[in-house]
């Protein structure tokens, strides 16, 4: 086991908070930050530092060396996730970091992907170079949950959100639903859209407000704003019954738009949502006929590279998504309003009749978002106790 010097923790919490900056354009590769110090002279010193911002763009390793030059000969490097040692659409930082001259590499963490773990380490010790993991990875995993899910389990970090009232309500019986909860809670949405891969919907709720699942550069409230929303999330939308109309506003937005269908539908309704700008997806059918939501999250984790995919949609797909064990986090947006009866619930979740059926969370965080309030929540396994973390 390593031993690291206050100097080491400081350096690698500098690489952390550059990665950072990659949150919202970095996708679909992991947000990684990298500080190259020389130890020589009266006192180490920063000689060059960087961080992932784009996929097909230059790694952090790559920024920071080309920041530090020749200094970076005899320097060490501090990298938030294990340097790469193959050739993707970029050469292996690894073998830019031998070349380089780098003596020493400290990483948080391995590369979560079982096909490559510990080769960028052992390509660097191959050279002679000294690496020292394990810098603070609690934090360095914190960065990337969506990206080591899918590296780990083959599936992504599934967020489901909801906007509610105080009652639970999401909408008026007529479906009006806009607006619930106040700005400040609008611009976190616009961030989660924003760091996420991929947005995923049900038709009924598309077609109800006409949604545009977009990334809006004037809601999110960032100073690096139009970079963010530069990068569109894929957007997916479960239309077992091919309803979607062509005119649907989403159809017409930047970026991609992908429909989840079952086989055996009409070649021209097909056509015609091609035609106005849609991608289909045929999926095989779950035991009630429509769209496997397993074998489509499955999909977007294989085929799509999704790390994070965020669910807004109504009540029947967000119960579908946890009676399907496929939601990872709750993230729900509470206004101090009551909407009544009458008005439509959160969830649909059928067969809860008994206080021994209730559906148990762990509550993780809570906290005020201007008028309203954030819960972030964690289902539970079936009959297990609830459990609170937030006091």
């Amino acid at each position: 086991m390593a031993t690291f010097s206050a100097a080491d923790h400081r350096y690698m919490a500098r690489a952390l908070r550059l990665a950072e900056r990659g949150r919202y354009t970095a996708d679909p590769n992991p947000r990684v930050g990298c500080v190259i110090v020389r130890e020589d002279g009266a006192a180490p010193a920063i000689v060059g530092e960087g961080f992932h911002r784009r996929a097909g763009e230059a790694h952090a390793e790559v920024n920071a060396l080309a920041a530090a030059g020749e200094r970076a000969r005899g320097a060490v490097a501090y990298v938030t996730l294990e340097p790469c040692s193959h050739t993707g659409r970029t050469g292996p930082c690894a073998k830019a970091l031998v070349e380089a001259g780098i003596a020493r590499v400290v990483v948080a963490m391995e590369d979560p992907n079982p096909r490559v773990s510990g080769r960028g380490v052992a390509l660097l010790q191959s050279a002679g170079v000294k690496v020292e993991t394990g810098l603070l990875a609690d934090d360095a995993r914190r960065l990337n949950p969506g990206f080591i899910a899918r590296m780990e389990t083959g599936r992504p970090l599934v967020r489901l959100k909801m906007a509610m009232s105080l009652d639970g309500r999401t909408a008026m019986a007529s479906g009006e639903s806009q607006w619930i909860t106040g700005p400040e809670a609008r611009a976190e949405v616009q961030r989660l859209r924003a760091r996420s891969s991929a947005v995923l919907s049900g038709v009924e709720s598309v077609r109800t407000d006409d949604s545009r699942l977009t990334v809006r550069a004037a809601q999110l409230g960032l100073e690096n704003a139009d970079e963010a929303a530069r990068r569109q999330p894929l957007r997916v939308i479960v239309d077992s019954r091919l309803r979607l109309p062509e005119t649907a506003a989403c159809l017409a937005e930047p970026g991609r738009t992908l429909i989840a269908t079952v086989p055996g539908h009409d070649a021209e309704k097909r056509s015609a949502l091609e035609a106005a700008g849609a991608e289909i997806l045929i999926l095989e059918a779950g035991a009630d006929g429509r769209v496997s939501l397993a074998a489509l999250v499955a999909y977007l984790a294989a085929a799509e590279a999704v790390n994070e995919l965020l669910v807004e949609t109504g009540a029947t797909l967000a119960g579908a998504m946890l009676d399907a064990g496929l939601v990872d986090s709750l993230w729900l947006f509470m206004a101090p309003t009551l909407l009544g009866a009458g008005a439509r619930g959160a969830f649909a979740l059928p067969g809860l009749e008994r206080m021994a059926d209730q559906r148990r969370l762990s509550i993780d965080d809570v906290r005020a978002v201007g008028p309203d309030w954030r819960i972030i929540a964690s289902p539970l396994p079936a009959g297990a106790p609830g459990d609170t973390k937030v006091p």
